[in-house]
Formats: structure tokens, sequence, C-alpha cells
């Protein structure tokens, strides 16, 4: 087994991720991470990415490959910046040059993320092309992290510490190989592409390519709730799957549609009806959903009271 590392963690990622923490309250921690200082919400996301939930944990890795350069450079050039973190952030960031400069600039970067980061500035050849490629054949590297590793956290306010599973990470050259394919290309994939083709071209700004990973027969209602979770910007989308009778058969899908704000109207009003009143109760009280849900919300609650 190999030695735990041990992460210094703040109060507030702590409050998401120290032991007993509910699933709720851990996806809570990915929509708030953005007004976290950049060095807490790269922290907190990364810790997330290693949950044992797996929707809690895909959310996180959406949510930690979408992060803004300069979140990543803030965190890069942090004193106190953990190479395990830093080696994560190479995989998403080989096609930001200034990102990438800093990470190879920094001691913290592990040889087998140095080599990765030199190879993507190279061009791309032919051969690395999904059209042209056999199957089973990646570009990737290793990550320094094994199966067995754990995280430890470490609270500035708690003395007691927390452990969290690192799984073994691949650097992947998709991310590369998306940005040179043409639209028909990353059509054809996104509508039978894996879990990590998906993941990329749904954030496509090319409606017909982050559709088709809706239309993808492999994807799963894990997939599906992450994308509703940290935000989605293609009306397309969400129609899609509000159009899809077995994901509005998924309570936590539904309640995710009515939090969407590019939910219809009238989509999430029916979905709303629909939920606990535990889940009513928090809706009325919520300013982060249109007023005219929240009124309902108290509407439901009054009429089941009397």
């Amino acid at each position: 087994m190999a030695d735990a590392i041990k992460l210094k963690i703040s109060s507030a990622v702590a409050e998401f991720v120290r032991s007993g923490v509910m699933v709720d309250k851990k996806l809570d921690g990915i929509q708030t991470a953005p007004l976290l200082e950049p060095f807490d919400q790269v922290t907190l996301l990364f810790c997330l990415m290693k949950d044992a939930d797996p929707v809690v944990k895909e959310a996180a890795g959406t949510a930690f490959a979408v992060l803004p350069g300069e979140v990543a450079l803030s965190f890069i050039q942090a004193s106190d910046a953990h190479p395990s973190i830093v080696n994560e952030l190479a995989r998403f960031y080989s096609g930001n040059p200034e990102v990438t400069n800093a990470l190879l600039g920094t001691e913290l970067l592990s040889t087998q993320a140095r080599a990765f980061l030199q190879r993507q500035q190279l061009p791309v050849r032919a051969e690395d092309s999904p059209a042209l490629q056999s199957a089973g054949e990646r570009d990737d590297v290793q990550a320094n992290e094994s199966d067995s590793e754990n995280v430890g956290l470490e609270d500035d306010e708690t003395p007691e510490a927390a452990e969290i599973d690192v799984e073994d990470e691949q650097f992947l050259s998709k991310y590369k190989i998306a940005m040179i394919m043409g639209i028909g290309e990353k059509i054809k994939m996104a509508l039978t592409g894996d879990k990590e083709w998906r993941a990329i071209l749904v954030k496509d700004s090319n409606k017909l390519v982050s559709a088709g990973v809706i239309k993808n027969p492999r994807i799963t209602d894990g997939e599906i709730l992450t994308l509703l979770k940290v935000g989605v910007q293609n009306d397309e989308i969400i129609r899609l799957i509000c159009a899809n009778k077995e994901w509005i058969k998924n309570y936590m899908i539904r309640k995710a549609l009515v939090c969407c704000h590019k939910t219809p109207l009238p989509n999430a009003l029916r979905y709303l009806a629909t939920l606990t009143e535990k889940d009513i109760a928090t809706f009325a009280k919520s300013k982060n959903i249109s007023s005219v849900l929240s009124t309902q919300a108290k509407r439901i609650l009054l009429s089941k009271k009397r």
C-alpha cells in the first residue's frame, strides 16, 4: 500500500469533505466552489473528485475540468500547493499555454506529468486522430498515485483527519485531439464515444455536438445528474433530458431540473409537484430558483396543511 499524502485544508473546504458529510452537501460544495478563494476552490474540487460516491466524483471532475485558467494559475503559484493537485491540473490544461508554462516551471510537477505536457506541445500527428486510431489506442501517461493511495485531510480548525481514496489517474490526450476534430467527427464521437469523450464533448459550443452526447446510448443517469448539478448552458440538452421518460423517473434528476434555470417553467412546475414535502419546503425558501417556483412551492405546502 502506498504511503498516504496529507492535504492541509481550510475550514471552508472541510465543511464539505469531512467525515459524515451527506451527498447533497457535497454537491452543494461543488456549486459553492466558485465563491471560494482560488486555492480553496481547487482543493475542494480535487478532494470531491476522489469521493466514494460516483455522482459526487463525476460532478467534481466536470467542475475541475472547466476551472478558469486564472484559478489554476493562482493555485500553481501558491507556496503551499500540493504536488498531487498540481499533477491533476496538468491533465486538463495542456491546451492553455500560460498554465502549461507555469506547470512546467514548478518543481512540484512529476516527471510523468512533465513529459505529458512537453509531448502535448508537439504537433498532433495524423495517427493520433480518433478516426485513424485502432480500438484501444490512447496517448496517456500514468499519474503518480496508485489505486491504494490515501489522501489525509487536515482541517485548520479541526484536529481530526479524514481520509479519502485516490484512484489511479491517466493523463489523456483526448482534450487536445478534440481541438482539431471537425464537426462531423465530433458528432460521431459524441454519439458513440466513451465516458471521457462524453465529458469533453458535452461542453462543445456546437449544439449538434453537445446534444449528440445526450443521445449517446451509453450515457448514464449519473452523468445526466452531474450535468444538471454543474450547470447546463445548452437549451437543447435540457429539452432532450425532459423528453426522456426514463430519466424523468429518477427523483434526483427531477429535483435537479427544478434547480436548473434552463428548465422550461411548465416542466419545472410539474417536477416540483412530485418532490417530497421536505424538498418542497427547501424550494419555498430558496432564492436560487425562479420566484414563480418558490411561490408555487409555498402554495403546495399550504394545500398539504389544510
